[in-house]
């Protein structure tokens, strides 16, 4: 099965359309964060979530930690797919699926070193998939994603090794290291976002050749 690609970090209409058109299986809209590129208002994010088609998976990234706020996020943006990008501190990923149903629950692992692999693969027992990124939720501003660092691709293989679900792999994929991340850690999904970007704006050239070197 092809690798699905995420491209995150989704600030229009227009750029929603040019990562659909060039092979996105799904896209990344970034609501509130501590810090980190491609926050956009709820409101645009419902604006985009409902103009896309329904074979694409919308991500809503909330860095939300309670289970009933992360509802009540969800119910103001309507994605098909919930990404929280920190840890889950109040109430429980069963609440959120009871009260959501219909709604994948995504969560996000920031690679940090080998006690993360039994975070992850606990957590997989209760989510739809999960995401490593390269951020770090202990900085006093939290890093929740978007940092455009490479983490240590030996812990995410373990990772994806051993969880109960689907994994993608994020941070600091390019054009130039995509082909050996898929090699190296053989992932269900890659997510990026700078990464196809010039000035912050997607760039076709770059999403082009990104792509190809995905299905290669």
């Amino acid at each position: 099965m092809p690798t699905r690609v995420k491209i995150c970090c989704i600030s229009s209409i227009e750029e929603a359309k040019i990562a659909i058109k060039y092979g996105a299986s799904a896209l990344g809209l970034v609501a509130n964060m501590p810090s980190g590129p491609g926050v956009i208002s709820d409101e645009l994010i419902l604006t985009i979530s409902k103009i896309v088609p329904p074979s694409i998976s919308t991500f809503m990234l909330t860095s939300k930690t309670d289970a009933e706020q992360i509802i009540q996020h969800h119910k103001r943006t309507l994605t098909n797919t919930i990404q929280i990008v920190d840890e889950l501190k109040t109430g429980d990923y069963e609440t959120i699926r009871k009260a959501l149903p219909a709604i994948k629950i995504v969560q996000v692992i920031h690679v940090i070193d080998d006690r993360t692999i039994d975070e992850a693969v606990k957590i997989s027992e209760f989510v739809d998939a999960l995401l490593l990124d390269s951020g770090n939720p202990n900085l006093k501003i939290k890093e929740l994603g978007g940092t455009g660092r490479v983490h240590d691709w030996t812990i995410s293989k373990k990772i994806v090794e051993q969880a109960k679900v689907p994994v993608f792999l994020a941070g600091g994929l390019t054009v130039d290291n995509v082909r050996q991340a898929i090699e190296e850690v053989q992932p269900f999904g890659l997510d990026l976002c700078s990464g196809v970007r010039t000035e912050q704006k997607l760039d076709p050239k770059k999403l082009e050749k990104f792509f190809e070197n995905v299905w290669k």
